[in-house]
């Protein structure tokens, strides 16, 4: 557990690709292998992370990620000196680097090993051709089963990514990407309906298309299909859309549905932080703006761009962008994000939140026990398959415990 203002974890942000995908609305541009930006901006990052360990905020720090964009584009060189500099700064027990399969070389593997990192998370998406060029991926099936495999066989921990209800997805092809996961060894695997992002060149292209292949009910369709083929493979179900074997669940995943505090540096990372955290980091950020009367919790994202960022990486430089939330509001958001794991929500948390709202909060659970959406299990109040089938509707109902609206602020 981290110290008062301390985070539980780091998130670095890398927001390079080769090329950006027909779905992607990230932070992340279209960026050349070798183009001189990726070096001064990881070298800002180095610069961040030592500013940020000199404020304390990397006390009790488990688990660092670091995503995209497309981190395995910085190079063996680069993205290992980064992985290096992590381990120095927070020695996180878990640390994590996301990978695309056509980026992730051998000396990829071997750098980010030996720098320290202890997990890998593989974009593969798909491992049907077809689905792949319609998803504006750059590798097919061959390279990511190659590419995987030769992670596994690095020693690392291996955790893939799949996306279902895509062009031209069947229940058939979708069957064989589900199979075809499993048996390349890997120790965790996500499943995420696609969302079609207003402006991306995937909205654009099905503009005037009904976009069946999208419909919710197909969305229902292939998770409750990817969980009965992976907890067939051996996989057990912890989060939505998260699948691990034994003792192999991400543990910076549920840093972020357990309301801990966590801190992110790069163009659009985000952090949470407590009171005791956000002061720290105003004392590094005098731009940064009081604290409103009766504010728990601060969320904020980085907005300076990429380039700005590299060239100035004193976070006294940096712009962003800030909610301010109060203990009721972090309570039902805590509540929300925690009916996203199948144990439950803590005893502790609804404790809390019982006493914070009295008779609505009991009102809420029982319209929600009554509806199917949650259920009490093993002394918990949990999440149903029907509840993360209507998530919105569950989420909504407990966010919605909580009184007036979040305040804002940039700076």
């Amino acid at each position: 557990m981290c110290a008062d203002g301390g985070t539980r974890a780091l998130y670095l942000h890398i927001p390079f690709c080769a090329r950006k995908c027909a779905y992607c609305d990230f932070a992340s541009w279209a960026t050349p292998v070798g183009d001189a930006l990726m070096e001064a901006y990881e070298r800002a990052l180095e610069a961040q992370l030592d500013e940020v360990a000199g404020l304390g905020l990397l006390e009790g720090c488990e688990t660092a990620y670091v995503g995209g964009g497309t981190p395995t584009l910085l190079g063996e060189r680069d993205l290992g000196r980064l992985v290096e500099k992590i381990v120095g700064a927070a020695a996180p027990a878990e640390l994590t680097c996301e990978a695309n399969p056509d980026s992730l070389t051998d000396g990829v593997l071997a750098a980010v090993r030996a720098a320290g990192a202890t997990r890998l998370s593989v974009g593969v998406q798909s491992l049907d051709d077809g689905e792949l060029r319609e998803l504006g991926r750059l590798h097919d099936g061959a390279c990511a089963r190659e590419r995987v495999t030769a992670a596994v066989s690095s020693g690392l921990d291996v955790s893939l990514d799949l996306m279902c209800a895509t062009p031209g997805q069947t229940s058939e092809s979708w069957a064989r990407s589900l199979k075809g996961a499993a048996s390349l060894d890997v120790c965790h695997v996500s499943v995420y309906p696609l969302q079609i992002e207003e402006g991306t060149p995937l909205d654009l292209r099905y503009a005037n298309d009904p976009c069946e292949w999208n419909d919710p009910e197909v969305q229902a369709e292939r998770m409750e299909q990817a969980q009965a083929a992976l907890e067939a493979f051996g996989f057990f179900r912890y989060e939505v859309a998260s699948y691990a074997r034994a003792g192999k669940a991400c543990r910076h995943n549920k840093v972020y549905w357990t309301g801990s505090p966590y801190v992110g540096l790069g163009t659009g990372a985000s952090s949470m932080l407590d009171l005791e955290g956000y002061l720290r980091l105003c004392a590094a950020c005098p731009q940064l703006p009081a604290v409103p009367a009766g504010a728990q919790r601060v969320r904020l994202t980085v907005e300076t761009p990429r380039r700005e960022l590299a060239e100035e990486a004193r976070l006294s430089a940096l712009s962003f962008s800030l909610e301010f939330l109060s203990e009721p509001q972090a309570v039902a958001e805590d509540l929300m994000l925690g009916a996203r794991l199948v144990e439950g929500l803590r005893p502790e948390l609804v404790a809390r939140a019982r006493k914070l709202f009295v008779a609505r909060f009991d009102e809420t659970v029982d319209a929600l026990l009554a509806r199917g959406l949650l259920v009490e299990k093993n002394g918990r109040l949990a999440p149903t398959e029907q509840g993360w089938l209507l998530g919105n509707e569950l989420y909504g109902a407990l966010w919605d415990l909580a009184p007036g609206e979040v305040a804002t602020a940039r700076c």
